[in-house]
C-alpha cells in the first residue's frame, strides 16, 4: 500500500509548477492550465485523506471541487476568446489596458 506521504509530495509538487505557471508565464492559456493542476493537486490531497480516513466527505467535496474547476475552464476559455476576438492577443501583459 502506498503511503500518504506518497500522495502528499505528488501533491506539491503539482501544487508547485501550478504557482510557477500561473506566476511565470505570459499566456492566459498556461494560467489556465495551471490554475487547474493547482485544482487537481488539492484534489489530489482530498482524496488521499479521505481514502487513508475512510471518509466519503472529502470524495464527495473532490466530486463539487471538480465540477466547479469544469465551470470556471468554461467560462475562463470563453473570456479568453472574447478577448483574443477583441484584442487579437492571448498574453497577460499586453491586456494590462483593459482599464478604461
Amino acid at each position: 500500500m502506498i503511503p500518504l506521504s506518497h500522495y502528499l509530495l505528488l501533491s506539491l509538487v503539482l501544487f508547485s509548477i501550478g504557482v510557477a505557471g500561473v506566476l511565470l508565464r505570459r499566456s492566459i492559456i498556461i494560467v489556465l492550465m495551471s490554475l487547474e493542476l493547482i485544482f487537481n493537486s488539492i484534489n489530489l490531497s482530498l482524496v488521499a485523506f479521505a481514502h487513508f480516513l475512510q471518509s466519503m466527505t472529502g470524495r464527495v467535496f473532490v466530486v463539487f471541487t471538480i465540477t466547479v474547476a469544469a465551470a470556471e475552464v468554461a467560462v475562463g476559455l470563453a473570456i479568453l476568446v472574447a478577448v483574443y476576438r477583441r484584442r487579437k492577443t492571448v498574453y497577460v501583459e499586453e491586456l494590462s489596458e483593459m482599464k478604461h
